[in-house]
């Protein structure tokens, strides 16, 4: 019987692409599940998955924001991390539409666009991160030098 192929997604194809390490875990997800259901559901400790925010600056710019699971993030810091005035979480209808991904599977790697991307300074302290693997379903775990490098990313002070 012939092996069941894996299907890739854009952000592992761009991670394969980099020659960047990476495992990938799947689990059934019929609809979007909070990040707190899913590392339950993988049996996975909270502090190591990470979830990605998309947000638009007074500018109209799209900003990108990767922090672990249990924490908030800072609009004020993030708004200065990525030389703004302020920014706003973006509305979850039009998540789709700016990234190509949908809620529970946006990841920062292989957006439609690339937009600036800030990673939590907590990840350079962990081997490794999880975070989605760009569909419902899916997540990736990798060195967080591996995510800043395949989401062009910087990490920062982003958390209250």
């Amino acid at each position: 019987m012939a092996k069941a192929k894996e299907i890739k997604t854009n952000a592992m194809r761009i991670l394969d692409k980099l020659n960047i390490d990476y495992t990938h875990y799947t689990y059934e997800c019929e609809e979007f599940v909070d990040s707190i259901q899913l590392a339950d559901q993988l049996h996975m400790p909270y502090d190591k998955i990470y979830k990605t925010l998309v947000t638009r600056g007074n500018s109209k710019n799209y900003f990108v924001f990767v922090i672990p699971i249990e924490a908030e993030l800072d609009l004020k810091k993030a708004a200065k991390s990525v030389g703004e005035k302020s920014v706003e979480m973006l509305h979850v209808k039009e998540i789709n539409e700016v990234t190509g991904y949908v809620r529970g599977g946006c990841t920062s790697i292989g957006m439609k666009k690339q937009y600036v991307t800030r990673i939590s300074d907590t990840a350079k302290n962990r081997d490794t991160i999880i975070v989605s693997g760009g569909r419902l379903g899916s997540q990736i775990e990798l060195r967080p030098e591996d995510l800043c490098r395949a989401a062009g990313a910087e990490f920062g002070d982003i958390l209250k």
